[in-house]
């Protein structure tokens, strides 16, 4: 079938898997691009694996260290007819490359949550792996089921302790919007914890441990956006930044936990970029418009794969500086304004973002902030890049791609174990 866009507002209704194939061979061919890291992790298991920077992180590995890769996702396949989720034409994209280039690829697509995907997963890795020596955590989800319950508990984007308004953008009309949001009850808070927040990175890893899969000095990384004055009122002040702040203390246990091995956790901070996600929240779309002006017109503008090329970059040593007691972790840098940049922050986390946080970034950001108006959008922001990004996460908008032509949408992911 012939396969076009179909958005209807922060969603599109419509996949196309020549295009998402083709996203990730950009995104494969930018790593093998780049030296080659041998002493980055060889056998890494990923959770949250089919798009964004789980993806991203999946295909570093595995490209730029010669891992082999475990993903675990929940994507629906396409039938004839009906496109699949742009994650599952991921996940067989990368496959498909890994599996050519000898890399070992496997993925469990099922709900990350339960404890019987977290069983099947360890049967895996002792099968195939024995152990592995990474652990990725790159879950986002609207509601989960608790293992341990049964409940269903659902997260909620609201600000906490009072209302708030928010600039922000339709994407469609191309015009500014406010949007008046109403706190948080202290039960919506507590479910976004539950759904966003730690508690399953940290049964994840005490499962592997238990389980005897984790290799001596493992490491472990959760993902996390702390942001800046602008975002923070609706995501690191609001329900969301509660979920996140949960992660910086499950972090602890879990340090201390894999102490025991030699190995090590970290909540790793990356740069605001489009995702599913981040296209629901109020604020972003202009946020977003707003710094990829701002980033590219300073040459610094990165996306899902530069980002976790420079946090490979942290977690297994760059070109230069000293590794902490670990062994292993780049602590500081020099960047392109002759600054010495902390890589670690002060909460112990990894602050891959160092970029979009630089103070010329925000400060220009800020400037513009309350000069945009619906007549100067587009001399202001980028709102056509924004755009474009967006459509790339289903697949449309990529080079090479003749989007009249007839695709298959049944396409297999070779091995998958489904739960």
């Amino acid at each position: 079938m012939v396969i076009k866009p179909r958005v209807r507002g922060f969603i599109c209704v419509t996949t196309h898997p020549a295009g998402c194939r083709a996203a990730v061979k950009e995104q494969i061919d930018y790593i093998k691009a780049q030296p080659r890291r041998e002493q980055g992790p060889k056998r890494v298991l990923v959770l949250g694996a089919s798009t964004g920077y789980g993806l991203a992180a999946r295909i570093t590995a595995a490209f730029g260290s010669g891992a082999s890769t475990l993903g675990v996702f929940f994507e629906r396949e396409g039938t004839e007819g009906k496109p699949g989720t742009a994650g599952w034409y991921n996940s067989a994209a990368f496959h498909e490359f890994a599996q050519a280039e000898g890399l070992y690829a496997r993925s469990v697509n099922g709900d990350a949550f339960s404890d019987e995907v977290k069983a099947r997963v360890i049967e895996i890795i002792k099968a195939d792996l024995g152990q592995v020596d990474q652990v990725v955590y790159s879950l986002a989800a609207p509601r989960r089921k608790h293992p341990r319950t049964g409940e269903v508990i659902s997260s909620t984007l609201k600000p906490i302790g009072a209302p708030i308004t928010l600039k922000g953008l339709d994407t469609d009309k191309g015009v500014l919007t406010e949007t008046t949001l109403q706190p948080a009850s202290e039960e919506e808070i507590a479910g976004t914890v539950a759904v966003m927040g730690g508690e399953d990175w940290q049964m994840w890893i005490e499962a592997l441990l238990a389980a005897g899969v984790l290799a001596e000095g493992a490491t472990t990384q959760a993902f996390t956006y702390v942001g800046e004055e602008i975002t923070q009122a609706i995501y690191w002040n609001g329900s969301i930044g509660a979920a996140k702040k949960d992660l910086d203390k499950r972090v602890l246990d879990i340090r201390r936990q894999l102490a025991a091995i030699g190995g090590d956790a970290r909540v790793s901070v990356l740069k605001a970029v489009v995702t599913q996600a981040s296209a629901a929240i109020p604020t972003m779309p202009l946020y977003l418009s707003l710094l990829f002006k701002v980033m590219k017109e300073q040459g610094t503008h990165e996306g899902c794969i530069e980002q976790l090329d420079t946090l490979y970059d942290i977690l297994y040593g760059g070109p230069a500086d000293a590794a902490d007691a670990a062994g292993h972790l780049r602590r500081s840098l020099v960047d392109g304004q002759g600054r010495q940049v902390a890589l670690v922050d002060e909460e112990g986390r990894l602050r891959a973002d160092y970029k979009e946080m630089a103070p010329e970034v925000q400060s220009k950001v800020v400037e513009l902030w309350p000069q945009v108006t619906d007549a100067n959008l587009e001399q202001l922001a980028d709102l056509q890049a924004y755009k474009r990004e967006f459509l790339r996460l289903f697949g449309f908008g990529i080079d090479g791609v003749d989007y009249d032509a007839d695709v298959a949408t049944e396409v297999a992911i070779t091995p998958l174990d489904t739960l």
